[in-house]
């Protein structure tokens, strides 16, 4: 839908019962996420805060709780941004079918964006950092962040809208060591757009300008976080899906003004000057610690007069963000495998936090259909996999041969990994990268964004018959006496907590001794917990403890190892340290206080009664 604003589309999804409003007075601080929290995890409607306790402006969540919701918002350009987006991707398609694409390339011309007269500034009024919603996530989070900004950008030695960049960068507006109201932290990487713009700021020794827009219509936030062909803007792409141009201005000061947007706040980020940022709950389900990030020095903030403060809540997946993902593959489809040559699917696993895993399907043509077939050009898919974007982030990649089962799916995670496990050689197919780079927001490496990567690498034929649970003859010594299987051919094995990251070599002979000569064909991957009844409770919690719990090159370790021509392998079980150690970031938990205020909007009478 063409919405002018945020507001049109709060009024059109009312209208359809999408939207559900919350007239009492409701605390930023815990209260509104928690309430989000559970209205999300029963796919409920978008909710509107009326009556927000500290600020006077009103706020909106779960937006895009469902990919439902989202396609039924942008119900009338979702086909249309779709056939851009694919021959952005394969320019040769219009070339094959030029009347067919026509309509759509008038559409990404149609969308540029429109700069206005920087009189349109007489439509917003002004106002300070602490007068906005100070929406606090977790009861740890370092205080009030922004969790649905749009951080525009631009090019100093280009400048212009058209070489801007548009992105989803965190920002913290208070506590720690700024300056209530005249400073604010953002988190970015300096890979990313508005990274390499301040790269660029920072080489001439100038502040660089930042224009933060929060709200405005739907198709804006979406454009900041889609990974967008190269030649497509943010800002025309949010033309395009939105069905109304990026209407713009500057104001007198030389920064970008997001005429629909319903708060603009202006800054600028001074060369090499940084305060700690953070913690902050984050979606792989622990707090990212305090670290220096960029400094935002306040000029302005303006909103419009019917303003709506826009935010989300993030934390362990799935959460909102998990549909906004569903929407950018919906639109997106296939276009990372049409850039890597062989690769068929690919998915970064949302369970396991996104970064931290990936499962995917390529061709495996190397090697005929003979007995003893092993990978080979898949190896080299998984490393092109690897050095790709935002999946050069990940630590764990499980690719399998297309060849082997033409339906494997890799957004089923156990029918994923019970393939992989059913065909997997222990002694070959593991290729580690050790001191490499990961996820600035994950705590399992030894040390930030530093840590290591594995790629597990899988063709041929089914080799064994996994355990579906323990045969009456197998057991474990002291200390490992709880223990459960958490799917076929996977243990969780619980160590005490007493037992320290030091006394792991004890442990591991302790296992060795005992399982070195016994028949475990069955069994493929131990894993060692905190607590096994909760990780073998459901497959969610299997990757999640899993896979964001262990560093690889210091976590990954076998029954009868060893090391060959600097390669590592073991012939009995896998097994994955996936305790907490002691520099792991504190895992999100909720306020039990919070929560029974929640419980009491559940009741008859209640706001969320019927909801939640």
């Amino acid at each position: 839908m063409g919405y002018k604003s945020l507001q049109a589309c709060i009024a059109d999804l009312e209208k359809h019962g999408h939207l559900i409003r919350i007239k009492e007075e409701v605390d930023p601080h815990l209260q509104m996420a928690a309430i989000h929290l559970r209205v999300y995890e029963h796919e409920g409607p978008a909710i509107l805060f009326e009556n927000v306790k500290g600020s006077k402006f009103q706020a909106l969540s779960n937006l895009f709780g469902t990919l439902e919701r989202s396609k039924f918002i942008f119900r009338d350009t979702l086909e249309k941004i779709q056939t851009l987006v694919d021959i952005k991707n394969d320019p040769i398609k219009a070339v094959r079918n030029p009347f067919k694409y026509a309509n759509t390339a008038l559409t990404a011309i149609s969308a540029l964006p429109l700069k206005l007269s920087s009189s349109t500034i007489r439509n917003f009024e002004r106002t300070t950092i602490s007068e906005l919603p100070q929406v606090v996530n977790w009861p740890m989070d370092g205080g009030p962040f922004v969790t649905m900004p749009q951080v525009y950008t631009e090019d100093i030695d280009k400048p212009g809208i058209m070489n801007a960049n548009l992105g989803m960068y965190r920002i913290q507006f208070g506590g720690n060591d700024y300056v209530q109201d005249k400073e604010i932290g953002l988190h970015y990487q300096l890979h990313r757009g508005i990274g390499v713009h301040q790269t660029k700021a920072n080489a001439k020794g100038q502040p660089l300008k930042v224009s933060i827009f929060v709200g405005g219509p739907p198709s804006h936030p979406v454009a900041a976080v889609m990974p967008l062909p190269e030649g497509l803007s943010e800002m025309t792409f949010a033309g395009a899906l939105g069905n109304r141009r990026f209407r713009y201005f500057y104001d007198n000061e030389g920064f970008c003004i997001s005429a629909d947007a319903d708060f603009v706040i202006t800054g600028t980020v001074m060369p090499m000057e940084n305060k700690p940022e953070g913690p902050f709950g984050d979606h792989l389900g622990y707090y990212s610690l305090k670290h220096p990030f960029p400094l935002m020095k306040v000029h302005n903030v303006y909103h419009r007069k019917d303003a709506v403060w826009s935010f989300t809540v993030v934390g362990r997946p799935p959460q909102e963000d998990t549909s906004f993902g569903a929407l950018i593959h919906e639109i997106t489809g296939s276009a990372l495998p049409k850039e890597i040559p062989g690769l068929h699917a690919v998915n970064a696993v949302d369970a396991a936090g996104v970064h931290p895993l990936l499962f995917a399907i390529g061709s495996e043509r190397y090697t005929p259909y003979v007995s003893g077939r092993q990978p080979q050009e898949i190896i080299t898919i998984a490393n092109h996999i690897l050095g790709k974007g935002q999946l050069s982030l990940a630590k764990y990649l499980f690719i399998a041969a297309k060849e082997d089962d033409p339906a494997l799916n890799v957004n089923d995670i156990e029918g994923f990994l019970k393939h992989i496990l059913q065909r997997i050689d222990l002694t070959r197919d593991l290729h580690f990268h050790t001191r490499t780079t990961i996820d600035t927001l994950d705590y399992s490496g030894d040390g930030l964004n530093s840590g290591s990567k594995v790629a597990i690498t899988v063709a041929g034929e089914i080799k064994r018959e996994l355990w579906n649970e323990l045969p009456t003859t197998f057991n474990l010594p002291r200390p490992f006496t709880a223990y459960k299987m958490a799917m076929p051919g996977v243990l969780a094995v619980e160590l005490p907590k007493n037992i320290r990251s030091s006394d792991m070599e004890l442990m591991l002979e302790i296992l060795q001794e005992h399982l070195g000569k016994a028949e475990l064909n069955g069994l493929l991957l131990i894993v060692l917990c905190d607590d096994a009844a909760f990780t073998a409770q459901n497959i969610n919690n299997l990757v999640w403890v899993t896979f964001t719990r262990s560093n690889p090159s210091h976590d990954i370790y076998g029954i009868n190892s060893f090391t060959e021509h600097k390669h590592w392998g073991c012939r009995g079980p896998l097994i994955i340290d996936a305790r907490i150690k002691p520099h792991h970031a504190p895992v999100l938990e909720r306020d039990p206080a919070t929560e029974k205020l929640v419980d009491e909007m559940g009741k008859k009478g209640g706001a969320l009664h019927g909801i939640i």
